[in-house]
C-alpha cells in the first residue's frame, strides 16, 4: 500500500509538472522602509523643483538615456506584464507605483527590469517590507535564540500565502510551476542607532539567512544584501560604519561564497540639492538612489544564479 502511494504520489507530480505551462521565477524583497521605498515619482516644484525625481530623471538630458525605458512613446510609465509584483497586498504588473505608497518607487523597480530583461520566463517579486523594524527584535530569526522576531514569522506565512494562492492572485499564472530562486534584503536603519543590535547584526544575519533557507526550504537559495549606506562616502557615524561593515562581512563567511552577495550602494547616493527633499534616512527620497539599489540587486541575483547553474 505505501509502496503504491509513493507511485501514485510521483505520477500525480509528474503528470502535474507536464501539464504547467512553464515556470514562473519568484523572488522575495525584504527589509524596512528602504524597502518600501520613498523614491518620488512625479515632479512637484516645492519638492526642490522636481530634481530626483523618477519623471525629472526621465526628461532631464543628463539621465534620460538611462531611464527611457520606463516609458512608451506617448511618454506614460510601461507596467511590464511579464513581471508581477504581490506588496502587502497591492498587486498588479511592476510599474512605477509599488513603493511605500503609490507615487513612490523603492529597489523593486530597478530589479524587476534588470531580472525580467534577463530571464526569459514570468517573474514574481513578493516585496515583504515594513518601516521602522530591526533584525535584532523585529526580523530576530530563530538561530539567534529569544524571541523569534514577528516580522519573520510574517515574512514566512505570506511568502507560503501568496505562492500557495498563486493562481486566484494571477490567474494568468493558473497553468504555471512556482519556483522561488532569490531573495534580496535592504533593511538595517534600526539596528544601526542601537549599539547592542548593531553589535550583532553579523551574526544575526548570518542566522537569517541560514533560518530563512531552512524554513523556506532552501538550502541554498541565493540571497542578496543591499548596503545601509546612507549619506554616500561622506558618512562617519561609527555606528554606520560598522553596520555596513557587517553587512559586507556575511558575504564573506565561507558557507556564503557564491551564494550570498553583498551590493554596496553609497555611491548610490544623492545629496540633498539633487533631490526632492533632506530625508538622509530615506535616502533623501532620490528615485535615482532606489532605482539603483535594485539594479545593483538585480545584477548581484543573476551572478548568484549563473554560479548556481552546472
Amino acid at each position: 500500500m505505501t509502496r503504491f502511494v509513493l507511485l501514485l504520489s510521483l505520477v500525480f507530480a509528474t503528470t502535474s509538472t507536464a501539464l504547467a505551462e512553464g515556470t514562473v521565477k519568484v523572488f522575495i524583497l525584504a527589509g524596512q522602509s528602504n524597502m518600501q521605498g520613498h523614491g518620488k515619482v512625479q515632479v512637484e516644484q516645492k519638492a526642490n523643483q522636481g530634481k530626483g525625481s523618477l519623471e525629472w530623471l526621465v526628461k532631464n538630458p543628463g539621465t534620460t538615456k538611462q531611464f527611457k525605458h520606463l516609458v512608451d512613446t506617448k511618454g506614460k510609465w510601461i507596467a511590464r506584464d511579464d513581471v508581477q509584483i504581490w506588496y502587502l497586498g497591492r498587486k498588479g504588473n511592476l510599474s512605477p507605483k509599488y513603493g511605500f505608497r503609490e507615487g513612490f518607487i523603492g529597489p523593486e523597480l530597478g530589479f524587476g527590469h534588470v531580472v525580467g530583461n534577463a530571464l526569459d520566463e514570468p517573474v514574481l517579486l513578493i516585496k515583504l517590507a515594513w518601516g521602522g523594524k530591526s533584525l535584532a527584535k523585529d526580523f530576530r530569526p530563530p538561530s539567534s535564540g529569544g524571541e523569534v522576531g514577528p516580522y519573520y514569522k510574517e515574512l514566512l506565512k505570506l511568502t507560503r500565502q501568496v505562492m500557495g494562492d498563486a493562481e486566484t492572485l494571477f490567474p494568468q499564472y493558473a497553468d504555471h510551476k512556482l519556483e522561488l530562486i532569490g531573495l534580496g534584503w535592504h533593511q538595517g536603519w534600526n539596528d544601526r542607532v542601537n549599539q547592542t543590535f548593531n553589535d550583532a547584526y553579523e551574526a544575526n544575519m548570518a542566522n537569517f539567512i541560514r533560518d530563512i533557507r531552512k524554513d523556506l526550504g532552501r538550502p541554498k537559495l541565493p540571497f542578496v544584501i543591499a548596503e545601509t549606506g546612507m549619506s554616500g562616502r561622506a558618512e562617519k557615524h561609527p555606528r554606520a560604519l560598522s553596520l555596513m561593515k557587517a553587512q559586507a562581512a556575511v558575504a564573506k563567511h565561507k558557507e556564503f561564497r557564491g551564494n550570498v552577495a553583498f551590493v554596496g550602494t553609497k555611491d548610490f547616493f544623492r545629496p540633498k540639492d539633487q533631490s526632492p527633499n533632506g530625508q538622509a534616512y530615506h535616502w533623501n527620497s532620490n528615485a535615482e538612489t532606489h532605482y539603483l539599489i535594485g539594479d545593483g540587486m538585480g545584477k548581484a541575483m543573476l551572478s548568484l544564479l549563473n554560479a548556481e547553474k552546472p
